[in-house]
């Protein structure tokens, strides 16, 4: 075991530095992990960009990354690969026994506020959120695991019914991985809005039945449930138009500037229900059957890979939105 480990640090708007630092020990009811891949997520880049995310201001140098994958080094787990949660609710409180953990008020969420996150060679976690990945699940499908999660999480929020019309509106990783969910969770009819071509292609690539540039969006989708996973006040509007009368909308993207706006009379007179999304809600186990099972592809849309040593250069491309899922592998 090596006494230094390679550190990549956010220390403000667009400022990634590696650093050299000491491996950390696992204290009681931790086990050590030998980092091997990090997806960076959208939320992430709203901590490159703009150096927080909603409410939450970067206070320190913090090591960004939460989709992340490694194997335990040392202890009676020696070698077993896992996914990382990166989410610690307290699991004691009135809303965490309740069944809803992933909105814990005192949740530690790795690579948010002052915890450190995935980007670093070795991190030290508590054993109950290490998930052991299946023979053949390779590291960086065990980091998608993540936007997987949140994927499915939003899936449960918009009730969706076998046989109906679902719009995704952003093309993202999450919107690719909700597209595939959707239509494994019997979705008759799968409609993806997406303004860059790549996307378009991977939502095609991937299934979707319906694949439009935001231009082409109308009211003539007629959803009966909608996912607005682009965080912009264009997007959600999309959204609101594309769904039918009495349909659910949920709303999954993270907006810059923390405020999202739109049309009321239009989402008064159809009596949406809008519903937004937190994260995720215990949904690994879930997750790993799927893709074990072959059922949701993760993989595909794994577009780029950086060393560690090039956080930034990777950062600066995921932030461009140049491919799909940018991985980190320490």
């Amino acid at each position: 075991m090596p006494a230094e480990m390679t550190v990549a640090r956010l220390h403000g708007v667009r400022d990634i530095r590696c650093h050299s630092e000491a491996v950390p020990s696992a204290g009681a009811g931790e086990e050590l992990v030998r980092i091997t891949a990090v997806g960076l997520c959208g939320s992430d880049l709203h901590w490159f960009t703009e150096a927080g995310i909603g409410d939450a201001k970067l206070t320190r140098p913090v090591v960004p990354g939460h989709e992340f994958a490694g194997v335990i080094e040392g202890g009676p787990r020696h070698g077993v690969a896992v996914a990382v949660d990166p989410a610690l609710p307290c699991r004691q409180c009135e809303i965490c026994l309740g069944g809803d953990l992933n909105l814990c008020p005192d949740v530690v969420f790795a690579g948010h506020g002052s915890q450190d996150g995935g980007l670093q060679q070795y991190l030290a976690w508590p054993s109950w959120a290490l998930h052991p990945l299946p023979a053949g699940m390779t590291a960086i499908d065990g980091a998608v695991l993540e936007p997987l999660g949140v994927a499915l999480h939003a899936l449960d929020l918009g009730h969706l019914r076998i046989g109906s019309t679902i719009a995704v509106v952003g093309a993202g990783p999450i919107g690719l991985l909700l597209a595939q969910a959707a239509r494994r969770s019997g979705a008759a009819r799968v409609v993806v809005v997406e303004p860059l071509a790549h996307r378009r292609d991977a939502a095609k690539r991937l299934g979707a039945d319906v694949v439009l540039d935001v231009d082409e969006a109308g009211d003539d989708i007629g959803a009966d449930t909608v996912f607005e996973m682009a965080g912009t006040d264009a997007a959600v509007e999309i959204a609101l138009r594309a769904a039918r009368p009495g349909a659910r909308v949920v709303l999954g993207g993270i907006p810059d500037g923390d405020r999202t706006s739109f049309q009321a009379s239009m989402a008064r007179r159809k009596g949406l229900t809008l519903v937004l999304v937190r994260r995720m809600n215990e949904a690994y186990p879930r997750a790993i059957r799927l893709v074990e099972q072959g059922l949701i592809d993760v993989s595909s849309i794994v577009s780029h890979r950086y060393p560690l040593e090039h956080a930034a250069e990777a950062f600066a491309v995921a932030a461009d939105r140049q491919g799909l899922k940018v991985v980190i592998e320490p």
